[in-house]
């Protein structure tokens, strides 16, 4: 799983960071995404894409298998 996330499209709603602690963050100025872990492992793949779903913003790409 490969996770990318388009920071400049984020409107920092912090879904993300909530239901996916160990791979996304949120700057603590504005709010929007920083990822922490690109290439997480199998056992975050549902919370990614769960927080992908979630996004109200569509900010988050995930890559499966690669």
């Amino acid at each position: 799983m490969r996770v990318e996330v388009h920071a400049d499209w984020c409107i920092g709603s912090g879904v993300c960071a909530l239901v996916a602690p160990d791979v996304f963050d949120q700057r603590d100025d504005d709010g929007v995404v920083v990822l922490l872990n690109a290439r997480p492992d199998a056992r975050h793949q549902e919370a990614v894409h769960d927080a992908a779903t979630r996004c109200p913003a569509a900010v988050i790409e995930v890559h499966d298998g690669g």
